[in-house]
């Protein structure tokens, strides 16, 4: 079996009453183990769908219904280890992001062994985004895939429709729970088993039909009064306590800034309630954030040990984030928006597409294997590599960058839908189009002025009145 190249990701998600504007979001930093890999922003149309696919990683086959529908997607530009979509939206406005690497322990893999020519993250959006029509749907047919051709790697997926949004994690290499988010929580989720407390017989929670006997059979559960799958399914590792959880802390710091917890803790809780709405930009400065304001900072001010102590949420590895958000204030044609961002998320901001289209921008679409600063994945690549080089130095250009780019693309959203709400005919394409031009814009002068206001800071230099 080929080697898998992706699974260091951090997830947020958010409940329709928790949101700002009332919209359901789930949101991911799609990170690898590599620092670049080049992505795209594509759409996939009924025709382009496989009907017969096979695997590139298991080589898994794996016969697909012959009704797709069109969804956006986030692939690989290099397609040696397979697609990887990453994330999409549907036109159904179902949204999708898989996966999230998580944790296990050797009691379960002794017990439901992983399937080598199984199914993975490579393939997960492929096989279930097209077909579904609400978030239930996405969880029942991802379970019922699991069950049938089984899995090579442990992974936790998010599906959201207007009213709902349900996290799945993977348990071995068939069984599988999942647990719908109330509408008034949110979710911080990073590469561990996730889901703790658990009710078999709640309407919110689905499951493999066999699961509550396995932990029975198997005297999994280690807790006298309570089912938390964290504990029965998961790890509690020392690894977690520097590359995991941190990472839960801060973001559960960040929207409940209230509340005093150990950021190496076991325990942090899955389902939270934040002290105010969640907006799309509070999505996105925990998806980009390094533990400012703490010791824990990597361009902070702390020891150096403490500056090296914890994963952050943003990090090198970043190959793009994406907020899926279905919107419910709006017509259905543009309820779906998928934010998205190429890159370290340090020097980048989100761009509000509009999913229901047949194609995307040139610019966000063919980003190449090879370094070319006329697409925007190797632009924010770079511009992120270089404001790593002095992060203080140029931290006001990209606070600058962020205010005023983020109030251009609301500007042609907000102008977008006035148009579809007052009956004219909008052209969603262009309107992407428009995003994009901007986007692409405005990362140029920010690598433009960082360059040139670098320059005159550089270590060789010399000024003796010359």
């Amino acid at each position: 079996m080929k080697k898998a190249i992706k699974g260091s990701c951090t997830t947020i998600l958010v409940g329709k009453k928790a949101s700002l504007d009332g919209s359901t979001i789930i949101s991911r930093n799609d990170d690898g183990h590599e620092a670049l890999d080049p992505e795209q922003f594509v759409v996939i149309n009924p025709d382009d769908q496989p009907r017969d696919y096979t695997a590139v990683i298991s080589g898994v086959n794996v016969k697909l219904p012959d009704n797709p529908l069109r969804y956006t997607s986030i692939p690989n530009s290099v397609l040696t280890n397979g697609i990887w979509p990453a994330a999409g939206i549907n036109s159904a406005n179902v949204a999708m992001s898989a996966t999230e690497t998580i944790t296990t322990n050797p009691r379960v893999l002794g017990i439901d062994p992983y399937v080598v020519g199984g199914i993975g993250e490579e393939d997960l959006v492929t096989l279930v985004l097209p077909y579904i029509h609400t978030a239930r749907e996405g969880v029942e047919r991802m379970g019922s895939l699991l069950e049938e051709f089984g899995t090579y790697e442990p992974n936790g997926i998010g599906f959201s429709d207007n009213d709902e949004v349900w996290w799945l994690e993977t348990i071995g290499g068939h069984h599988w729970a999942a647990k719908r988010i109330p509408d008034d929580a949110y979710v911080v989720a990073p590469n561990r088993m996730n889901i703790d407390d658990f009710d078999f017989n709640a309407d919110d929670t689905l499951a493999s039909a066999d699961l509550e006997d396995m932990i029975a059979k198997y005297h999994l559960n280690p807790d006298f009064n309570q089912v938390n799958l964290r504990h029965i399914f998961g790890s509690a590792s020392v690894k977690d306590t520097v590359y995991n959880n941190p990472r839960a802390w801060f973001g559960q710091k960040y929207f409940n800034p209230e509340i005093d917890q150990d950021p190496q803790g076991q325990d942090l809780p899955f389902i939270c309630h934040a002290n105010r709405k969640i907006s799309i930009e509070d999505v996105k400065f925990v998806l980009s954030s390094h533990y400012e304001n703490t010791k824990y900072d990597p361009y902070g001010h702390g020891s150096e040990d403490d500056k090296k102590l914890f994963r952050p949420i943003g990090i090198n590895r970043n190959h793009d984030v994406h907020i899926l958000q279905i919107r419910n204030d709006v017509p259905q044609a543009i309820a779906g928006i998928h934010w998205l961002a190429f890159g370290a998320n340090t020097f980048n901001t989100v761009v509000p597409f509009y999913a229901n289209v047949e194609d995307t921008p040139a610019v966000y679409k063919n980003a190449t294997s090879t370094f070319d600063l006329n697409n925007m994945y190797w632009l924010s690549c770079t511009t992120a590599l270089l404001g790593d080089t002095d992060y203080d130095l140029y931290e006001d250009f990209r606070n600058t960058y962020e205010l005023e780019a983020m109030s251009a693309y609301r500007k042609i959203q907000n102008d977008t839908d006035a148009a579809v709400v007052a009956g004219k005919d909008a052209d969603l394409a262009q309107a992407n189009e428009n995003l994009a031009h901007e986007a692409f814009t405005r990362q140029t002068k920010l690598l433009g002025d960082m360059v040139t206001f670098g320059s005159e800071h550089m270590k060789l230099r010399y000024n003796l009145n010359d």
